[in-house]
């Protein structure tokens, strides 16, 4: 005799389940996003480059930010992201758009791939370009440092572990974090000099950088 399984049941529901649903049930996080409407280009352009800058991710539109399906108007959403991509970002970035029905409404389905041109940046309210990154669920405006970072991009990186780099690592061995301001201090070196080093610190996966307070902060990886 065969006994149904209440674990069976749930993978059966799962396999089924519509994957924008699927979507849904992760809640935004830093490659997920949910707009409920494209209301402006210019705002839009800050979630995409914050994404082409990260490893990419996707824009649920058409859909609240606690999950319910509100639906949109296709080709005019359409017309407002491609004109974010184009006009607003900088370089321009490729997206690809699916569209779904659900209940009865359309939901898009943008996605964002990672940039290959790091870094972007979105044209902002007084038309200066501002680049963007992506902080767990949060588009958020990138220091010089990580600018820098980005530019640099995967190319090679081979780093010197001096007197102030060692320094930087004693202090972060001691200590939970360290700012910018701090590290010049116990070093007695420029921004500029100590930035270069932190750059390096941060593309050898040595110490990662935190935007997520009013001072950024780096701690070891």
């Amino acid at each position: 005799m065969n006994f149904w399984h209440p674990a069976e049941s749930s993978f059966f529901v799962s396999t089924l389940m519509h994957p924008i649903r699927k979507l849904i049930q992760e809640g935004e996080h830093e490659s997920l996003d949910f707009k409920q409407e494209i209301s402006s280009a210019r705002k839009i352009a800050k979630t995409m480059v914050s994404f082409a800058n990260h490893k990419g991710g996707k824009l649920l539109v058409g859909v609240r930010d606690n999950g319910a399906i509100a639906g949109v108007r296709s080709e005019d959403e359409k017309y407002m992201l491609e004109t974010a991509a184009s006009f607003y970002c900088r370089p321009e970035i490729q997206l690809s758009i699916e569209e779904w029905e659900l209940d009865g409404k359309t939901v898009l389905e943008v996605n964002v791939p990672e940039g290959k041109d790091k870094p972007y940046a979105a044209m902002g309210e007084d038309n200066k370009w501002w680049v963007y990154i992506r902080v767990k669920d949060k588009s958020l405006l990138a220091s010089k440092i990580v600018v820098d970072v980005l530019r640099a991009g995967k190319k090679e990186n081979l780093i010197q572990f001096g007197h102030n780099e060692k320094k930087l690592l004693d202090y972060l061995a001691n200590n939970d974090r360290i700012t910018l301001a701090v590290f010049c201090k116990i070093v007695n070196i420029s921004r500029r000099r100590a930035s270069r080093i932190i750059v390096s610190l941060i593309r050898a996966g040595v110490i990662r950088s935190h935007n997520t307070e009013k001072t950024e902060y780096y701690t070891l990886s």
